[in-house]
């Protein structure tokens, strides 16, 4: 499930610099993500995580992070409790773990079709997998 929120309208202006043709694609891919009902813009990770605590596993948020080399982070309640990973952007493509798409929101839904077979582990949720 998704905790929805309207995310604040306009692009952030805490992003480093962009070559042209990848700040065509955040663009892009941040005008969509804003659109969703699951992006909450600049929430903490405290924030994010007692949002998530009173939700049903596997609830989760796309939120700003931050950390100064990541843009986005996905908040994702799991049966031990809220966790936290990052989605990189590199050469074009976000990425988390061996996902990657250019778009945002195209990336999450490859990771949830993808995981619904082949969970993925991530050191920051020690043995849970991600489903």
């Amino acid at each position: 499930s998704v905790l929805p929120s309207p995310a604040p309208p306009g692009l952030p202006d805490r992003f480093r610099m962009f070559r042209s043709c990848e700040w065509e694609v955040l663009e892009r891919s941040l005008n969509i993500l804003q659109a969703s009902d699951f992006y909450w813009g600049p929430l903490s990770v405290g924030e994010a995580h007692a949002k998530l605590q009173r939700e049903p596993v596997g609830t989760y948020l796309v939120r700003d992070s931050s950390q100064g080399n990541c843009l986005f982070s996905l908040s994702v309640r799991m049966p031990a409790g809220p966790v936290s990973l990052r989605i990189s952007f590199q050469e074009g493509y976000f990425r988390l773990k061996n996902w990657f798409s250019d778009c945002v929101v195209r990336l999450l839904e490859l990771v949830v079709a993808g995981t619904r077979n082949n969970p993925l582990h991530f050191d920051e949720m020690g043995g849970t997998p991600l489903v």
